[in-house]
């Protein structure tokens, strides 16, 4: 059975889900919708789909299916849109910058039975998913502590900055994400700290550049989260997890997986220069595992609740943040 594809959003993160689409030989791009039409056509162009409007995708027979990569603020409403128009839902990340948003959305896909898997896509990537994988087999004891380091290469324009929904929501939302993946447990406690080293001017727009995060569940497990928009080496991700019975860690991984030595010393190459390519083969994967859902291999995950539960945390960093003091989740959710 091929899945048909209908992409909403044609911009950054649109092409490379049409990549990941296209490269499924149990997928078919059906037809691409995005408001500036040449980077509609552009997509359509390239991979032989339809260019249609979303209302046309929504009602379209011949779509079993959408991505959903246009702008956050959209993300809820087409979420309800496509669920009640029997369309199984992928969508980026997060599902609104409201948790009151969110929720009220999560309603309509449960009401409408729908399926909804949402973009975290580094819990499929294959160095995560080992660590994860040892985690499971007991090779390291019980988890204790997890240490995420995920810093950009670069700060992005202050205009996405002002409409990004902050660093917490934006960024750390993925290493939010994560640290619930490798935890096991959900988190009560949220302390963090924050501050703009890298660009006064997302100071000025209001948001910060480099944060540092602690969690804590109510076990007493713990994750440390060390983010910022300026890394001058490259796209800097790697996590460790340490626990009773040892550590097991995913380093950074690089273009070509070579040490070259010589007489000056060991080098190797750089890092890669940004999640296009570092993520390249966990965005293949999750639309894998998107598609299984459909056919009813899997329940879709992460689920409309890991998007809700990620979110959450954000807030309680910003509130943690704003008011200097541990928050309780309780007081969030």
């Amino acid at each position: 059975m091929t899945i048909r594809f209908g992409l909403l959003g044609a911009g950054r993160i649109g092409k490379v889900h049409a990549k990941a689409v296209t490269g499924n030989p149990a997928a078919k791009l059906v037809a691409v919708s995005d408001a500036m039409p040449a980077a509609a056509q552009a997509i359509a162009d390239q991979y032989g789909c339809d260019v249609r409007t979303i209302e046309a995708i929504a009602a379209a027979k011949d779509i079993d299916a959408v991505v959903i990569c246009t702008p956050t603020d959209t993300h809820a409403d087409l979420i309800e849109q496509f669920v009640k128009a029997g369309k199984a839902v992928f969508c980026e990340k997060p599902i609104d910058l409201s948790l009151a948003r969110v929720k009220q959305c999560l309603e309509v896909v449960r009401a409408h039975k729908g399926t909804l898997m949402v973009g975290f896509n580094r819990r499929f990537d294959p160095h995560f998913q080992a660590v994860r994988g040892e985690i499971d087999k007991g090779t390291i004891g019980l988890v204790e502590m997890v240490v995420i380091t995920s810093r950009d290469p670069g700060a992005p324009p202050v205009d996405y900055i002002k409409r990004s929904g902050g660093i917490f929501r934006d960024m750390t939302i993925h290493d939010f994400d994560m640290a619930r993946f490798l935890l096991g447990e959900e988190v009560s406690e949220v302390s963090a700290m924050a501050a703009v080293l890298v660009d006064p001017a997302i100071g000025k727009a209001g948001d910060s550049d480099s944060v540092q995060v602690m969690l804590k569940t109510a076990t007493g497990k713990m994750a440390v989260i060390s983010n910022s928009r300026r890394a001058t080496y490259g796209y800097d991700q790697r996590i460790e997890v340490h626990g009773s019975g040892g550590s097991v860690a995913a380093e950074n991984q690089r273009p070509v997986s070579i040490e070259v030595a010589t007489g000056a010393g060991y080098t190797r190459p750089p890092l890669h220069d940004f999640f296009m390519t570092r993520y390249t083969e966990a965005y293949a994967a999750e639309i894998a595992a998107f598609i299984d859902a459909m056919g009813g291999k899997a329940q879709a995950s992460p689920s409309g609740e890991d998007g809700l539960l990620a979110l959450a945390l954000a807030e309680a960093a910003l509130k943690s943040v704003a008011e200097g003091r541990v928050v309780k989740m309780s007081e969030i959710l």
